[in-house]
């Protein structure tokens, strides 16, 4: 399936894995990327060292294209971007913020620069910067999100921008995609669709409350402390919302990150926390990431040649 993404991404099928902290492991990343998508690792937890031995577990799986999502905002922003360079990887997805300052640095070693963006003004600004395509991702999205719903985002996006536009945000099936597609979007990303995969190396309760979900399954927490963040609704996800609601963004940062890791790696999804997206509810099966991908790509390229209304 060629698009413009997969030209300028090198890859095979327009479909990116999103970056999903504590859960985008390198067995997932080279699953994703031996499967013909992108495969991304998630350095947002990560420290220095461990950046490194992920990149190496990546590449030892892997002779594929595979990203790294880099966090603008983060205080060892500047050592990530050198361990990225040197350990030879080709494309960062950035987030939290501009990677205008380090666009020299990506551009003099040969690095695709792809930021995912909320909004139509920020997309502009990615472009005029000189990145390669920009991932405009809508709120219905999981984890930290924006204001603007996939609908409307994308079209404006597409409008406003020539770089390629990659869509993310409440898909996960054929349809979703070629909806995508028509709206202008020539790649997609998917994070909920890959925790329910084989390779995702969360805990089995927490792919069983993928499977599990309905439309009315999460909840956007935080969002009066300027960090909204979409999640699967547990008893964590109420202490979430009485830190919002009493202004604590100590306790809510405390809470979200502790009660993260009991979800992914403990499985306890009463008082646990797991980041995930309104499109869970039509996810109903746990496949290998290749199957996910191909079928979605299959299923979305029927829909657009044969659909009569």
């Amino acid at each position: 399936m060629k698009t413009s993404v997969t030209e300028v991404l090198g890859i095979e099928y327009p479909v990116i894995c999103g970056a999903m902290a504590a859960v985008s492991s390198p067995r997932l990343a080279a699953a994703v990327s031996e499967a013909g998508g992108l495969g991304v690792l998630a350095s947002g937890m990560l420290k220095p060292d461990e950046l490194r031995r992920q990149i190496d577990e990546t590449k030892a799986l892997t002779n594929k294209p595979f990203a790294v999502n880099l966090l603008m905002r983060s205080d060892n922003a500047d050592e990530m971007t050198d361990i990225i360079i040197e350990k030879g990887v080709k494309i960062v997805m950035s987030g939290a913020g501009s990677p205008e300052r380090f666009m020299p640095k990506f551009k003099a070693n040969g690095i695709k620069v792809v930021p995912v963006i909320p909004n139509v003004k920020t997309a502009k600004k990615m472009e005029a910067i000189g990145v390669d395509a920009v991932v405009a991702e809508g709120m219905e999205s999981g984890g930290f999100i924006g204001e603007t719903t996939t609908l409307p985002l994308i079209p404006q996006v597409c409008d406003a921008v020539k770089i390629p536009v990659i869509a993310a945000g409440g898909i996960a099936d054929g349809r979703t995609m070629a909806a995508m597609f028509i709206l202008g979007a020539r790649g997609i990303q998917m994070g909920t669709r890959f925790l329910a995969s084989e390779e995702c190396e969360i805990h089995d309760n927490c792919k069983a409350a993928v499977v599990g979900a309905n439309d009315t399954a999460t909840v956007i927490m935080g969002r009066a402390l300027r960090h909204g963040v979409r999640g699967l609704r547990t008893n964590a996800s109420e202490k979430l919302l009485e830190a919002e609601r009493n202004g604590d963004g100590k306790t809510f940062h405390n809470v979200l990150v502790s009660s993260v890791g009991n979800a992914v790696h403990g499985g306890d999804m009463t008082d646990g926390s797991l980041m995930c997206g309104q499109i869970a509810g039509i996810i109903h099966d746990v496949k290998p990431a290749r199957d996910i991908i191909v079928d979605i790509c299959r299923d979305a390229e029927d829909i657009l040649k044969n659909f009569k209304l």
